[in-house]
């Protein structure tokens, strides 16, 4: 298994690796749902590297306006490498870095609600941000239990690091996820669960990238200096190599991914 990462940051591989086969289709889907149109203002919470954003301002056109906030700094780097024409902030989702008065006519926040410390301040500041009658899309991935392949390579990681909380998948629950929402006061409420193959001409990518998430979510993250955490996923990626080959063909490797995708109105 040949890992052509070199000396790139996370951010970088996330951008380089992930967001093409795996967060691309996601965001396709939650922006069709909310249907961004030409003029429109639309704000991407927890943007990341800002594939959501990129995709956005693609449909809102020049006449249209995109920001996008992150709490992470790393991330926003690289967003402002791949695409300097959108306004992108740094700033926390329960307390958005909006300015006096702002508001937007579509809030999207894909895969971000589910790491938020304080996920009700997140909900209201998504609705602060809405102008009347505004869209809201949020997408969470399911829990992993329901997904064999990420399961599976959940279970192979934990032999090396005891027991792992996978913070991605811990708040799929679409009946929480509309929960929240009305209690922030959204109205419209609906979700849906959507599925989609995901494929990697290389498994070897995704498995290194999953593997340091996973040792980085468990709890004996904190006592790993980085030549022993560089060792433990270099393990789980060798030990993942049955399964990998299992779901790979002439395409590549292959797996099912679904997340919840909530829509609601201010």
């Amino acid at each position: 298994m040949t890992i052509p990462f070199g000396k790139s940051s996370f951010p970088e591989m996330y951008e380089q690796s992930l967001v093409g086969p795996l967060f691309r289709p996601f965001a396709e889907l939650l922006l069709d749902d909310l249907k961004p149109a030409a003029g429109e203002r639309v704000l991407d919470v927890a943007c990341g590297t800002g594939i959501v954003a990129r995709l956005a301002r693609q449909r809102v056109g020049d006449t249209g306006r995109v920001v996008g906030v992150d709490v992470s700094p790393a991330m926003l780097s690289v967003a402002r490498q791949v695409e300097p024409g959108i306004d992108w902030r740094e700033g926390d989702a329960g307390l958005l870095p909006l300015q006096a008065g702002e508001r937007f006519d579509v809030v999207v926040c894909q895969q971000g609600l589910q790491f938020f410390p304080d996920r009700a301040a997140a909900a209201g500041e998504m609705r602060r941000a809405l102008d009347d009658g505004g869209r809201l899309g949020v997408s969470t991935w399911r829990p992993d239990d329901e997904l064999p392949a990420l399961r599976e390579l959940r279970s192979i990681a934990e032999r090396h690091v005891g027991p792992v909380t996978d913070r991605r998948h811990a708040f799929g629950e679409a009946a929480l996820l509309e929960a929240l929402l009305r209690q922030a006061g959204f109205r419209d409420v609906r979700s849906k669960t959507v599925t989609r193959t995901i494929r990697y001409a290389d498994g070897a990518v995704f498995v290194r990238l999953n593997a340091m998430a996973l040792v980085g979510l468990s709890a004996a993250s904190k006592g790993l200096g980085d030549e022993e955490r560089e060792r433990v996923v270099a393990a789980i990626v060798r030990d993942s190599e049955d399964a990998v080959r299992a779901r790979t063909d002439e395409t590549g490797f292959t797996y099912e991914l679904a997340a919840t995708v909530a829509t609601a109105k201010r």
